[in-house]
């Protein structure tokens, strides 16, 4: 799944190649606005919400997306072929006379007044990429239910908006706990929305995520997708195993000797 660091870059693009332009062309192939035409109007700004996409559109309306587990929208000039994927499974096309964005595998699209993007997206934490971000806050929703797992409250987007699976698990390799310890035996708790804004803030306008400071392709990151190799800072062999709710677990990596508090058997 993105996280918001993905999302804020492609929030970023979309801005630079739409925001001012005039639409020649727009195709929202989903059942619901497949009739839309936006054709004429110009793209006020296009921005990240957490993991959301809000493209607001003149004449008050605003093209909602999420990009989910492997979502994207690809840029490209006109003329050029596009890359992004099959036919099949393009959900969105935003045309301008120079430009032309492409959504592919978007499993939410929607259309909705600007006024009411809140619908959509009011149900969110502070967001560590965005103006309102409140480190404050963010910590007291994480703290709200002290027996949740850190993991989980980690990925609930209404705590704080912007963390998936990767900073999940690097967060909690640098908070040298498990993810499967309760919020409440977390020491000195306010560190974790610190240490999650510096992680996302140095990561925004990078290509390759780092969280260890190496850009080394095989050492970017401290347990991510590292099991079964040795654990950067100690050599122990990174373990893995699905964290969450049956109907959506996460893999997660840690390390049994840097990180204390329980883990699956």
């Amino acid at each position: 799944m993105p996280e918001g660091d993905t999302v804020w870059r492609a929030a970023r693009d979309l801005h630079q190649a739409l925001a001012g332009a005039v639409l020649v062309r727009t195709d929202l192939r989903v059942p619901r606005f497949a009739t839309a035409d936006l054709t004429g109007r110009r793209t006020l700004e296009v921005l990240a919400r957490g993991k959301h996409l809000l493209a607001r559109i003149e004449g008050g309306v605003t093209l909602h997306s999420h990009l989910r587990m492997d979502g994207a929208w690809r840029l490209y000039a006109n003329g050029e072929r596009w890359r992004g994927g099959p036919s099949h499974q393009i959900r969105a096309i935003l045309s301008t006379a120079e430009r032309t964005a492409v959504g592919y595998r978007l499993p939410v699209l929607e259309l909705l007044p600007t006024g009411e993007e809140e619908t959509a997206v009011g149900h969110l934490g502070p967001d560590l990429l965005g103006p309102d971000w409140d480190p404050g806050e963010a910590l007291r929703r994480l703290l709200a239910d002290p027996a949740r797992p850190l993991g989980e409250a980690l990925l609930d987007q209404r705590n704080l908006a912007g963390i998936g699976n990767v900073y999940k698990c690097e967060l909690c390799f640098l908070l040298r706990v498990t993810p499967w310890l309760p919020m409440g035996e977390l020491p000195a708790p306010e560190r974790l929305p610190e240490l999650a804004k510096k992680l996302l803030e140095a990561n925004k306008a990078r290509a390759a995520r780092i969280t260890t400071g190496s850009a080394r392709p095989d050492r970017r990151q401290w347990v991510y997708g590292r099991s079964p190799r040795p654990c950067l800072r100690c050599g122990t062999p990174v373990r893995k195993a699905d964290q969450g709710p049956p109907a959506e677990p996460r893999v997660t990596y840690w390390c049994p000797r840097c990180q204390s508090g329980p883990a699956p058997g």
